[in-house]
């Protein structure tokens, strides 16, 4: 399994989407209580749950890692690890992972410099206050004492989304056959 940590815009996200698209490496369905978007579809963008089946799972500890956000829950559960999988997580949750000692989960942080971040972030409409916002909130929580040893630390400033798709998955495919 792949997992992508990074700040934001860093390339998360689009590295993800490209890993699908090129190398058939199927995204980590995560589990939410937040209402369902137009468009999305339970299974396929999220699990959709109570909060009352949230809490349960957490009891029965169903979750590699979860967090509240906007009053909403999300969280991985252990059943949708897999091979060719991949997930984006912040750094609570690249910890969580690690901290699994599962030797077919292989750990990727994606690199890039705060300004470069932040054009990106306007660049794909993202608002002045929000981006900058994010910038502040990224020092710390992607600070390096908080970012665990990863296997696999990744510029993803100067090289293009395919070319940081192209080199996680080599190095994925490497480690998983040194198995």
């Amino acid at each position: 399994m792949i997992v992508l940590a990074g700040a934001s815009a860093s390339g998360k996200t689009e590295v993800a989407k490209t890993l699908a698209k090129k190398f058939n490496v199927t995204k980590m369905i995560t589990t939410t209580t937040r209402k369902m978007r137009v468009g999305e579809v339970d299974g396929k963008d999220y699990f959709f749950v109570t909060e009352e089946k949230f809490k349960q799972m957490l009891v029965d500890n169903k979750f590699v890692e979860y967090t509240i956000y906007n009053h909403c829950y999300y969280g991985s559960s252990k059943d949708q690890i897999g091979d060719d999988k991949c997930v984006v997580i912040d750094p609570i949750g690249l910890k969580s992972y690690i901290n699994l000692n599962n030797k077919n989960i292989i750990t990727f942080y994606l690199e890039s410099k705060e300004d470069t971040r932040y054009k990106r972030m306007l660049l794909r409409g993202d608002e002045v206050e929000k981006a900058k916002n994010r910038i502040i909130n990224d020092r710390v929580a992607f600070h390096p004492n908080n970012i665990p040893k990863v296997d696999f630390v990744i510029d993803s400033e100067n090289q293009t989304v395919e070319q940081v798709a192209d080199e996680v998955y080599k190095l994925y495919q490497e480690k998983i056959k040194n198995l």
